[in-house]
This record gives C-alpha cells, structure tokens and sequence, in this order.
C-alpha cells in the first residue's frame, strides 16, 4: 500500500467517525513561545486541549508534519528513527474516550490496512485496567499479547498539568529484523517491534502536591506515524526503503563515490535530513544561529558534512529538492510552489558552509593531532568556541566528530565563551513567558470587549475593568499608571506587525491616556496609559477617542505593505513571502524571503509600481469570506500563519492586491500620497528586509533631498541639471591630482632615502638602518621603506615617524635575513613597547604605533642591540 493510500485511508475512515479534518499546521508553532518546531501532532491544537480556545469541532483528525530532533544521533543508526516525519492522528476534545479509540484504531489497523493480526501486539500502562478490559473484554486480544509498561514508556506528562496513560500498538517485523537476544520482546529498543500508533488518553490533572486528579473533560491524543505505517504495509525493514524515501535514497546513493556506496549510515542521514531542510524551509524556516534557525542550520550542516564523507559534490543537498518536491508535492503543494525558494535558501547555506568546512576540518584535525600528542582526550572550550564562531561549525557537530575518535569536548568551557553572546540576545529578546501573561490578566478571561475601530475613531463605552499590575482596582487616582478595559473599542490592539493605538478615555470625571493597546492571552483589548486629570472608576460610562491623525498615518503605513508585498512579488518572482513587518504612523518595515541583495534598478522598479498604484487611486476594502473563497481569490496570506477555515477578513487594492489581514487601511489607495523606501538589507540568511515611509513624512525626505542636491550644485557653482556630469569632471580630476600626489611622494622617498642610506650601519656582517622620517601616514613611511630595500638587498629597516602626536612604525627583514633567524615582527613589537605601544605581523614585514612620540629616538636606537640578540637567540637554537 503506497503511503498516499496509507494517508487518504486514515483521514477518509475518521472522517465516516465524525472528525473534521484539517490540513496540517506549519511547522512554525503560532503563538506558542514554548515550543520551537511542531513535534507532534497535538502540538497545534494545545489550545483546544487545554481549553483557551474553543475547538472548531469536538473530534478532530490530521496528517501533520513534524520536525523533533531529540533523537537525531540514532538517525541512520536504526530503521525507525527520524527528526521529520508525518503523524497521522485523531483528537477528542471532551467527547469520546477509551472505547471509542481503542476500537477504531484497532478497527482501522486491521480491516482497513488489513495487516495480519497475528503480527500486533498492545501495550498499556500497567496500572490501566480500564484500558486492559476493553483490549482484552471488548476488543479481544490475548492477555499475553498486551504488554504492561511502566511510567516511563506508557505515561504521557509534561510537568503539571493534563496528563494520563498511553496504549500502543506494536507491529512485529519479524526475527530477521530482531536484536537476537532470548528476551527481545515488545518495548526492546531493537527495529523488531515497531511502534505504529499510540493512543494517549488525557483522563488526569498533576497537581503540585503530585496527587493525579480526575479531570471533567477527558481527552484523545492518538498518534500513528506514517513512515512507520508504511515500513509494516510496504514490508521493508526501515524508513529508507518506503516509497515516498526511497527514491531520495537512491538519489543520494548514484551521488555517492562508488567506493563509499556501502557507507549506509551516511546514505541515511543526509537522505532523512533532506526531507526535513526542505519542509522547514518551505515553512519559513531559515538558517541561523538561534532557535529553530539553528535546529534548520544544524541538520544542514550535518547533512552535507556526511555527504562529503561519502565523497559527494557540488550543492547535492540544493539538487535535491525538486526530487522531494515531486514526491510530496501533491500532499503538500506549498513545496511545489516555493520550491526555486527553498533551492535559493538552501544553495546559499550549503556553498558557506561548504567554503568553510575544509578549512574548519583541517583546524580540527590539527586540534585532534595536538590532543593525540599530549595524551590529552578532551577539546577546550576555547578550542570547540572558535571551531563555532570563527568557521561556522556547531557544537553538536565537532562533539559527533570527536566522538567518532574517542575525544570529548569541554562544554563547561564552550558555554562560558558563548555566556556573554547568549546573555545579549536574551536581554534583546526577552519578553514576558505565557504562563507569566496569563497569570498577570487573569482577571479578564472571561471578559468580552468587542473592537468598533474599523467603523470609527470614537466611541461610548463602560469601563469593565481597571488593572494596576496585574490587580483589579475600582478607582484610579492622577498619575497612576494602569491598564483599562472597556465593552467597545475603537482602539486596535497590536498585532499583524501593525502597532497599538494611542488616545483618550474620557470619563465624567477625569481622563485616561492611552500609550498602547494590546492583545490580553484570551483576546481582549487591553488600554494601557496613565490618569493624566482626574480619577476614573470602573463601571462608569466613558467616551474612547483614537489619536486619528496617529491612524491615519499607521494606515498609510499598512496599505503600503500591502502594495510593498505585491510589487515585490512581480518585481522578484512568486518565492517572495512576508515574514515580518512593522506598521508605524511614521515608518514601515517590510521583510520577506529572498536570497540577495535587490539592485539600485530593483529597487526602483518596486518604488514605482507602488507609487503608479497610489495614483491610480484604487479602492481598498475589507471584507469577511471563507478562507476557500479567499484562496480562489487569489488572497495572499502569511505562509507561517494559520486561519481558520469559515472566516477571515480579506483587503483588496482594487483587482491589484488581495491579502489576509485584521489591520487598519486607507480607503483609497490615492491617501497614501507619496512611497519613499528609505533602506534595504540583509537580516539573516535568504532574508532581506525593506524600511520605506509614506504620506507627508516621504514628501518632507523628498524635499530636504532636493535642498541638498540645490546646496551641493551651488558649492559646485553649476546648474542642478548639469550637477551629475560636473560631479563627473571633479571625480576626473580629483583621480589625477591622486596620481600626481602619489607620484610626488615617490620622489620624495627616492630623495630622502639617499639620505638614509648613510646612516645604515653594519651588525655582525647585516645592513641594518633604523631612523625618523618626516612623513605623516603610514603609506609614505612604507613607500620609503621599499625604496631602501631596493638600494639594499639584504637589510634589516625600521623607520619612524610621528602623525598627530602619535608614534607609527613599519619594519622589514629580506627573506635571507629571516633565514638566519631575524624577524621584522618581534623587533617591531619590541620597539613599539618602548613607545608605549603594540604591533605585528611577519616576520618579513611588520607595522606599529605608540603613543610616546618622545621615546622615538631611543627607540630606534635601540634597534641594533635587538637585532644582535635575535642573532645570538638564533645561534643558540
């Protein structure tokens, strides 16, 4: 049965069980800081289970695909084990429960894959008798083929919480794929007894006494991987040889050096890692060296690290991704659609990592040759810190490399070089925890307040709700800072990139002013401000008056992402997505997928396709559709965001955008005046991003620049027409008194140094010439310094001079002298110290500076009793 069926089978029989179905989520989780990637298939629908937000159905069914990397050393060592895979799953939230999940899924198992039933065994939590009647009583398998486990392998916690027993279905692969060992039974951690589905069943609460209680809405969590399914189904022993992998396998393998083809564990790893680089980068995934860049990053870099093991070229993972794409395309067609994207990302991730691995490999081996000689089984911190930093390896992957060799690596040591990095993105990145959230606004979960600023910019509410950290309070003084809640506002909440708004809340006796507005964790519009006159008292009636000139600007600012967006799109190609953005009264922020830098012609193409659709002057409207109809449309979305599937709000630029979004718009585009984009560059790998401005702030910028350009041509004393072709002349002539200059000073070396010439003196049989020249900048110093090796061919030279009060140095050695032991570097690091400075280089050439210019002629004098003891250190050795 080919893993399409395997899939459709699946989501076709619970949806006869009444399930809805639903595609699977993004790999990025949304609104969940604790997680990095979806591991799991419950993952996306947490909320559902713990019941912040009410499920669109009570039963629930997906395929999702998941990224987990717990596991990623046993990767290509077993059958079995994946960091990318699809979970096949069905949800009850409070409807049905054990019976029900046990019955169907055995159900499934055996009349709808019809695999024999002589070859499944279950296991249960060993304290789950419930569980044990219904396999046993209801469902009738053998007692002796289920398999109680313990806490460790059939209970599902995490900390406190909802929590409860597990049972399993296991598919035995038979004796030839088995360990050998006479106990080799279910749970052995041998490829024999494959685990094709477990059923969690969400029946309890940890306390933080640690009792269990008994929760009133009981949930299914069930999850049954498809590789898995397909290795019993397709009956092959591991992952690698399943349909929609092995074609990737064999790719890799027609790669490979024939002489390494039997190589299988590497075959493996880059084949399993490919699969998932390029679904997480066709989520938005990219390569960095934080959070789920770095899981993205790492499996990358470990994946071309053993393909070049298995003596393979080129960018082999990048060739890759049209094979995977056709393969999972027609189950997950954004792969097929981003796919010259995720080429793009990948390609340049692969070809730095590549410039660098050779030459990180060799600093390694030098590292393993030094421990090898000094008995030594353990990197430095120090040593494993540069490996990282300097050429780009993580830690994870020298540690594996080391491994291979019997060598550890100082992690204690690592961490403290790595201790003040991390301690700066955490200070730039840390925000509050959700948990943190909502313990602060638990007072309004069970409020409504209901947002009116689509239609207007003032509206009459009642204040529901005044908080002072976190604590309700009736009455607010002046001065007092706090945060209000109101029944309608006309105030919208940051989100979307788009930020709060600010205002007033007037009451009958005093005024609030609002700073910003935000999301509480349950979706209510939070003022947060301060008393500016008076008092205000919950319950009393208020008037909430938006800063309208404030809007005015932020929706200018918004709709010109929006024609950013698709102007983008035409200028650079359909890879183009939005991964972020930033909606300011006086400034927007745009950034989006794409592997270079844009040209100044790029640039302005985009600028002016947006600036022909602001004359144009099209209308723009919201409206609320179904997510089907919005997508036939045409809509773009935010491919890292999910929508729910009965109604999302749609704007349009006339015919010539259609987007997603809940944020605030001009009516026309024509209100938007002016698009300037101030800046383009690079944040990240295959991310650039754009800062522009709009409305009068653009026109002011526009007319400041032409005061310059009026200011520069007058300096110029010409027309601002003409002041191109003079800039022009001036660079013409400013070039050739550059090679007049240039040529001056050379002959004022030549001219100096046959003065210098006669104060070369002769140590032990060496030409060496120390002294000041008169010159300003280390360029003329070094000009005289070649003219004296071309008179002496065999000479020590230090020469200095003083620029601003300042001591500077250059020194050489000819290479017959470095020969005999003598070395520009040290000599000129010894001199520098004199004048209370450093240096360095070579030993043929050196360069310093000192701040005691006082101390220049001893110094200099001191030259030839250094050059003496380098001879004698040289004689001695």
């Amino acid at each position: 049965m080919q893993s399409s069926t395997i899939r459709e089978l699946f989501l076709d029989y619970f949806s006869s069980k009444d399930h809805l179905v639903m595609p699977s989520f993004s790999l990025i989780p949304q609104s969940d800081p604790s997680l990095l990637l979806i591991g799991a298939g419950m993952a996306p629908l947490k909320p559902f289970f713990t019941g912040e937000k009410k499920p669109p159905h009570p039963r629930v069914a997906t395929c999702q695909k998941c990224v987990r990397t717990p596991d990623i050393d046993r990767v290509g060592h077993t059958g079995r084990h994946a960091t990318f895979f699809e979970m096949l799953g069905n949800f009850s939230f409070g409807d049905y429960f054990k019976e029900e999940a046990i019955a169907w899924a055995w159900d499934l198992v055996l009349n709808g894959y019809r695999l024999p039933e002589d070859r499944l065994w279950v296991s249960i939590y060993y304290e789950d008798e419930e569980a044990f009647k219904i396999w046993n009583e209801k469902i009738g398998v053998p007692a002796d083929r289920i398999k109680r486990m313990g806490k460790e392998d059939n209970f599902w916690e995490i900390g406190l919480g909802p929590c409860g027993p597990c049972s399993e279905i296991y598919y035995d692969m038979g004796e030839e794929a088995g360990c050998d060992q006479p106990d080799c039974a279910v749970g052995c951690d041998c490829d024999r007894y494959l685990e094709i589905w477990n059923l969690v069943f969400t029946q309890f609460s940890r306390e933080a006494s640690g009792e269990l209680v008994e929760l009133k809405q009981k949930n299914i969590d069930t999850g049954a991987g498809l590789e898995r399914l397909a290795m019993a189904l397709q009956g092959v022993y591991s992952i690698y040889d399943i349909d929609m992998v092995k074609p990737v396998y064999d790719h890799f393998l027609n790669l490979a050096d024939s002489s390494r083809r039997d190589q299988e564990v590497p075959l493996r790893i880059v084949t399993e890692h490919s699969r998932g680089i390029t679904f997480m980068i066709g989520d938005g995934v990219t390569p960095s060296n934080e959070g789920r860049g770095y899981v993205l990053r790492r499996l990358l870099r470990r994946a071309v690290r053993f393909g070049k093991l298995l003596g393979m070229e080129g960018n082999f993972i990048t060739d890759a991704v049209p094979l995977i794409a056709d393969i999972m395309g027609p189950t997950y067609p954004e792969l097929k659609e981003r796919e010259e994207y995720i080429r793009q990302i990948i390609r340049l991730e692969e070809q730095r990592f590549q410039e660098t691995l050779t030459q990180g490999m060799d600093i390694l081996e030098d590292y393993i040759e030094d421990l090898r000689e000094k008995g030594d089984n353990a990197l430095s911190g120090d040593q494993a810190f540069k490996l990282y930093d300097t050429y780009g390896f993580p830690l994870d992957l020298t540690e594996e490399i080391l491994e291979e060799k019997g060598i550890n690596v100082d992690r204690e040591g690592f961490d403290l070089n790595l201790k003040e990095q991390q301690a700066r993105a955490r200070a730039a990145s840390r925000t509050s925890t959700g948990e943190e959230s909502a313990a602060r606004y638990r007072a309004v979960e069970n409020l409504t307040t209901i947002f009116t600023g689509y239609e207007t910019l003032e509206q009459s509410a009642n204040l529901i709700l005044a908080l002072v950290d976190g604590d309700p309070w009736t009455e607010l003084k002046k001065d007092q800072k706090a945060e209000v809640l109101l029944d309608y506002t006309p105030f919208y909440a940051e989100a979307g990139g788009q930020i709060g708004d600010t205002g007033y809340i007037e009451g009958p006796n005093g005024r609030f002013k609002v700073e910003n507005t935000v999301f509480s964790p349950w979706g209510q519009i939070i003022h947060q401000g301060v008393v500016e006159e008076g008092c205000m008292s919950a319950e009393e009636k208020v008037t909430a008056r938006v800063d309208g000139g404030r809007r005015q600007g932020i929706c200018r600012s918004h709709t010109s992402t929006h024609l950013l967006n698709r102007a983008l799109r035409s200028a650079l190609g359909a890879h183009v997505n939005q991964a972020g953005s930033l909606v300011a009264p006086d400034r927007l922020r745009f950034d989006f997928n794409h592997f270079s830098a844009l040209t100044a012609d790029e640039l302005q193409a985009v600028e002016e396709e947006v600036n022909k659709m602001v004359l144009a002057n099209v209308p723009v409207r919201a409206e609320v559709t179904t997510l089907e109809e919005a997508e036939q449309l045409g809509a773009t979305a935010i491919f890292t965001e999910k929508y729910e599937e009965d109604s999302v709000r749609m704007v349009s630029a006339g015919d010539y955008t259609r987007e997603l979004c809940g944020g605030t718009h001009v009516s026309a585009s024509g209100e938007i005046g002016l698009f300037k984009i101030v800046s383009e560059e690079s944040i990240g790998s295959g991310l650039r991003r754009i800062e522009a401005i709009a409305g009068l702030i653009a026109y002011r910028q526009t007319v400041e620049q032409d005061r310059l350009i009026e200011k520069i041509a007058g300096s110029l004393n010409t027309l601002e027409s003409r002041l191109e072709q003079k800039f022009e002349e001036y660079v013409v002539e400013h070039k050739a008194l550059q090679k007049a200059n240039q040529e001056m000073k050379q002959r004022l070396a030549v001219s100096e140094v046959k003065t210098l010439l006669s104060e070369a003196k002769k140590v032990e049989g060496i030409n060496v010439l120390s002294a000041r020249v008169n010159t300003d900048n280390q360029e003329s110093l070094r000009m005289v310094m070649d003219e004296v090796k071309n008179h002496l061919p065999s000479v020590v030279v230090v020469l200095g001079a003083i620029s601003d009060g300042k001591v500077i140095l250059v020194g050489s050695a000819t290479p017959d002298l470095v020969s005999r032991g003598l070395r520009a570097d040290q000599l000129l690091k010894e001199v520098a110290r004199q004048v209370g400075g450093g240096g360095g280089g070579k030993p043929e050439l050196a360069q310093a500076g000192g701040k005691d210019a006082a101390a220049l002629p001893s110094a200099l004098d001191s030259v030839e009793n250094l050059v003496r003891d380098q001879l004698k250190a040289a004689g001695k050795s």
